[in-house]
Parts: C-alpha cells; structure tokens; sequence
C-alpha cells in the first residue's frame, strides 16, 4: 500500500497540528504514527486497529493526540493539540493487513508500509 503523510509545518507551543495519511488501500489495514527527531532513535507515537476499535498512544501524547480513521476519506489523521517541543520530529505513518480487526500494532518492524515523513516543528 502507498501511504502520503502531510500536514506538518510549524507550530506554536501549544498548538495544534493535523496530521493525514493517504492511503490507496484502506479497509484491511491497521495503522500507525511514529516520529524521529533529530540525533533520536525513531519512536512510536499512536496506532489504530482496522475496525477502529482499539487504539493506542505514546504515554507523553495521551491526552494531547487523537489517532483517527476517516473511512470516507481513506485516511488516518493524527489530530495533535497542545503543542510541546519536545513533539518536534519528523512524523511518519505505517501501515499493515490486519485479519484481527482489533489488535493496535505498535512496533516499527510490524508495518510493512511507510509513508515518507513530514516535519512538524514546535517552537516559541
């Protein structure tokens, strides 16, 4: 599957940011958010079941993010609010065929597809 991050640009501490992932395959996947900022290893970030029934978050984003499915749109949004700079990173999606339309992935090596990346800069 070909997925197309975009979204990311600058933001102000305490911001907000949408992130969107186009996909050319939608209903059998299950997907997911990672960042990697400069010098830093590459993390998970969010993830999302195939039916949309489970998700999953970094503990420094929960509350502050939302992984979301658009089905109409095939689409996965990570809507971020509340901005810090420590959020600073280049962001990339995932995505993986799931039979198990419950179960969130949250490794990088359970994906098989990734989007190419879009900065998101948190700054005062």
């Amino acid at each position: 599957v070909q997925l197309q991050a975009s979204g990311g640009g600058l933001a102000q501490i305490g911001g907000s940011l949408r992130l969107s992932c186009a996909t050319s395959r939608f209903s059998n996947y299950a997907f997911g958010w990672f960042r990697q900022a400069s010098g830093n290893e590459r993390e998970f970030v969010a993830a999302i079941s195939r039916k949309g029934t489970a998700t999953s978050y970094k503990d420094s984003v929960k509350g502050r993010f939302t992984i979301i499915r658009d089905d109409a749109k095939s689409t996965v949004n990570l809507q971020m609010d509340s901005l810090k700079p420590e959020d600073t990173a280049v962001y990339y999606c995932a995505a993986r065929v799931s039979f198990d339309g419950d179960t969130v992935y949250t490794e990088w090596g359970d994906f098989r597809s990734w989007g190419q990346g879009t900065l998101v800069t948190v700054s005062s």
